[in-house]
């Protein structure tokens, strides 16, 4: 049965083989060792992550998915060593668990499994239709100067505008929104093992021995399974009691990747006006790093719209104001309490904190205030 399980070499060769390639030619356009691709093709000896690299590049093929055969291979390879079975199913158990606390056993290979900025669930996200979007903005205009998103919502639009333009405006009046622009695009230094050895404690925790606090209290069995809600309340405290000791974006991806993980396990339908009333399935939760965007020329604010619109200046405007009576700030106020942290009397069965940040254009006075934004707006181009 062994035999018939797959193995890098044997990946590797039926990827070269589809593509109708001699062994000979892949070695000379990858500067790597014929005799020494063979021996990986023939299973006799296991490519170097920087050779698998190459090989994926090469074939066009998913490198993430060839590292997981090859970590696979060297993993089978270590405990295959061993005549009894039972010592080896306890051995990759072990490995199991340290991988899951990022304790990896073979620190040469690292995958890469961050949280990206489309994945999100938000109302009215864009994510789909972003480089449709930008199709026509390049059809139409003439400028690849300064892109203005002032309602940026979950900023996919934004990320795709980076492409493009040398600088971006991004607004949006919730503080959950203002804090993942932060996050994800701020130009800043950060370190990123501090911030992973920090998730690892987060994800090593143990929720039974956690006891009870707001967050818990106040959403767990409705919004969150209770032992999630009550490691969610821990790292939200830890956080804070951290802030010190982390910079302004090293702060942020914490938080962030705190609200794109939870939004994986949250007992909803994609928003927080209501959980869904029924008995609630356990899930694993652990926290991911989030994927940050690198680009140097971006100023993020959180303001009304229209304010805004009377102190900035650019090319564009990207104008994708909220189209009906709901309001985000009502929606999403449980990432506006993690953000805020300033524990909020709750009311009513959605557990809402008293409204705040209400936007015009979810009322009649929508048209007027549209119009007011449009007439304020300095810019070339309107989208």
């Amino acid at each position: 049965m062994l035999e018939t399980l797959i193995s890098i070499g044997k990946i590797l060769k039926e990827i070269r083989e589809e593509q109708n390639l001699m062994l000979q030619n892949v070695a000379k356009q990858t500067d790597i060792n014929f005799t020494l691709l063979s021996r990986i093709e023939t299973g006799k000896r296991l490519p170097t992550k920087e050779q698998i690299k190459k090989l994926a590049s090469f074939y066009k093929y998913n490198k993430t998915e060839l590292l997981k055969i090859l970590i696979s291979d060297k993993i089978f390879d270590e405990v295959k060593e061993y005549d009894k079975t039972d010592i080896s199913i306890e051995a990759l158990q072990l490995a199991e668990e340290k991988i899951k606390y990022h304790y990896s056993l073979f620190p040469d290979f690292e995958i890469e499994n961050n949280i990206k900025l489309e994945s999100r669930r938000f109302i009215g996200n864009k994510a789909k239709l972003t480089e449709w979007i930008m199709n026509i903005i390049e059809k139409e205009t003439d400028t690849a100067g300064t892109f203005i998103d002032i309602f940026a919502g979950t900023a996919s639009v934004s990320k795709v505008a980076m492409k493009k333009f040398n600088k971006i405006i991004i607004n949006d009046i919730l503080y959950s929104n203002n804090i993942i622009y932060k996050a994800f695009f701020k130009p800043q230094n950060w370190d990123k093992q501090k911030l992973r050895e920090i998730l690892s404690f987060y994800n090593s925790l143990n929720s039974n021995k956690i006891p009870e606090n707001y967050f818990s209290e106040n959403f767990g069995n409705k919004f969150f399974e209770n032992n999630i809600a009550k490691k969610i309340g821990y790292i939200r405290e830890d956080l804070e009691k951290r802030k010190s000791e982390l910079n302004e974006k090293e702060y942020s991806i914490l938080l962030v990747s705190l609200i794109y993980s939870i939004d994986k396990v949250a007992n909803t339908v994609g928003h927080f006006d209501a959980y869904i009333k029924k008995p609630i399935r356990r899930k694993h939760f652990d926290i991911k790093l989030i994927e940050t965007v690198d680009f140097n020329d971006i100023q993020i604010y959180r303001e009304d719209a229209n304010i805004l619109a009377r102190k900035i200046k650019g090319d564009i405007a990207y104008v994708d104001p909220p189209y009906n009576s709901r309001q985000y700030s009502r929606f999403y106020h449980i990432y506006e309490t993690l953000v805020k942290w300033d524990k909020p009397k709750l009311y009513g069965v959605a557990l809402k904190p008293k409204p705040e940040n209400m936007s015009k254009y979810c009322t009649v006075k929508a048209k007027d205030t549209f119009k007011d934004l449009v007439e304020n707006l300095d810019v070339k181009y309107l989208a």
